[in-house]
This record gives C-alpha cells, structure tokens and sequence, in this order.
C-alpha cells in the first residue's frame, strides 16, 4: 500500500483512484462498507483521511480519544487490499479552506480522483459548511464521480467511532467488536516500567499508548502480537489496566503478561486485542492476596482465549 502524506506531493499515486472518505478512526463496519463501495468502482482503491484527527486539531488539550494509532490504522487498510492511503494534514490551512476549494484544490487538481465516497453524515470544509449534497453537485460538475453511502448498523445501533468509543470506555469487548469487525487493538512501543510484575512472578511488557483512548480500568483476557524482532506473532496474555491501588496512588498503566513467554521486548511495537473484560481494578490488602488473584486471572484469561471467536 503507497502512503501519501499531501495531496500536493506530485506523486500521481492517488490518480485515477476511487476512494472512501472520512476520519476512519477504527476503521469499523461502517468504514470497511464505504471501502467496499469504492472497489467496485473502475481504477486503483484507496481512502483519503485525516491527521491530525480534526478533533485533536480543534481540542489540543483533550484527553487521549483515538481509536486507532496512524500506524494501526495503516496496517488494517492495507489488509483489506487498500491501494493507496492519502493522509490529509489536517492544519490551519486545511481547516480553514472553504468546502469548494477543498473539493477543487485537493480532491480534483491535487489528487487527481476518479470517484469518492462518503456516508451519508460526512461533513467538509470552514466551520463544515460543505455536506454531501455540496460534495456531489460539485464534484460532478469536475467530472468526479460521488457516491453517498447510507449508514448501516446492528441491533445495537450504527456503526459509528463514537459509539465505539463508549463501548471500550465501559468494557464491553464482545459489543466493540462486532462494530470493529476485529477485536480492539491497543498499540504501542514496550517501555520499561517499575518492574512489579517481575518480583510478584509476573512479569509485564508496559505499553506506551499515547493518543488512543484509555479502556475501562481492569483486567482482561487479550492476544498480544508482536510486530518484529526474535519474539514476533501471536501470543496469549493477560492486560492489567489501572492505577495499581494495591500499591498506592499510581499514574495508570497497561501492563501485559504474556503466558509461556519469556524474553526481552523493550523499544518492540506491540498490539494488544482486547478479547474479554475479566474484572475491574480492586485494591487487594497485601502483595500475596493480588498474587491469588492474579493466578486466577491468568487460568480464565487461558479458558476464555482457548474458545474465543470473534463476535459477528
């Protein structure tokens, strides 16, 4: 998959293409019927998206919300036979450019696309003046073709980023992934921690996670892969998340225990799935009571993995 990072590059990369439209934060359901839509159409398939996620752009001081790292959301585009990725900066210039010179600057002179698609709530432009119908009337007068795509969803509602968000706020792994499509991925390089989990017989890969969105507090049954080195695949574990009341008041922390393993990860990019919410983050009395706790959190983790499927 080419990766594009300006719509000016002169590279001809995107020329041609059809391409899905939005944020694609997650890159759920929703998202993957709009990539869908595109291949059908003549020419090489890619997605045109943002970053800095605009919100990021619009609330610097917000707290972490993605959904998705850059490099996670690559990764998934490109296992879905995405051609090309155009990665839009999303600064002063892109947020204040009016709906029409985005369309004309970016999308037909500066991209050079065939066709583009969007859901049906997408929104473009200086304070998101431009809405499909815009998008539609004056890509065909530039000879670029627009499809409008109608959101879709399950009995649990549409398919959106947002409700996504909710869901890994509160836990709920088996709902996240029906709208994902995959389990969620918590990403990040291994950085060194206190090592705790050493001296308590667990040792821990502690993962830096930036920009994405915290999960409840607590523990979870996860599959861990490892992204290169001696150690790289897939991998069972156990996710503690939290504070770490046990030891005091702590700055939170994504601790992986990954079973049967033993070897040095640190500076390794990792992705951790969230399977199943095993329990929330309790306070336990002493170091050996968390110890028995924790021996009964590694049995579950290991049954719950042994038969987990993917929800559909």
């Amino acid at each position: 998959m080419r990766i594009i990072d300006d719509y000016s590059d002169g590279s001809g990369a995107a020329r041609g293409a059809s391409v899905a439209m939005g944020n694609f934060d997650g890159v759920h359901q929703g998202h993957r019927a709009l990539i869908e839509t595109a291949t059908a159409e003549p020419g090489p398939t890619g997605v045109v998206t943002f970053e800095p996620h605009p919100r990021r752009f619009f609330q610097p001081d917000a707290p972490p919300f993605r959904l998705t790292t850059p490099e996670e959301k690559a990764r998934i585009l490109a296992a879905l036979k995405v051609d090309v990725l155009v990665n839009l900066p999303f600064d002063a210039d892109m947020a204040g450019m009016e709906p029409e010179d985005f369309v004309q600057r970016v999308l037909v002179s500066g991209l050079g696309l065939s066709h583009v698609v969007v859901g049906s709530d997408f929104r473009f432009g200086k304070r998101r003046r431009g809405d499909v119908a815009m998008l539609r009337e004056i890509g065909n007068e530039s000879g670029m073709g627009v499809t409008i795509h109608e959101l879709i969803g399950d009995d649990v509602g549409e398919f959106a980023s947002t409700a996504v968000r909710v869901m890994v706020e509160q836990g709920r792994c088996a709902d996240a992934a029906r709208a994902l499509g995959r389990w969620h991925t918590v990403s990040g390089p291994v950085i060194k921690g206190d090592q705790r989990g050493r001296d308590l017989g667990y040792p821990t890969a502690n993962l830096a996670y930036g920009e994405q969105l915290v999960p409840r507090f607590g523990v979870y049954a996860v599959w861990v892969e490892v992204r290169g080195g001696p150690f790289a695949g897939r991998h069972a574990g156990v996710v503690s998340l939290g504070e770490r009341p046990t030891f005091g008041v702590n700055a939170p922390n994504f601790e992986v225990h990954l079973f049967d393993f033993s070897g040095d990860l640190y500076g390794t990019e990792i992705s951790v799935s969230l399977v199943d919410f095993l329990r929330p983050e309790v306070a336990y009395i002493d170091a050996e009571t968390l110890i028995g706790q924790m021996d009964r959190d590694s049995e579950q983790a290991r049954r719950v993995l042994a038969s987990a499927r993917l929800p559909t």
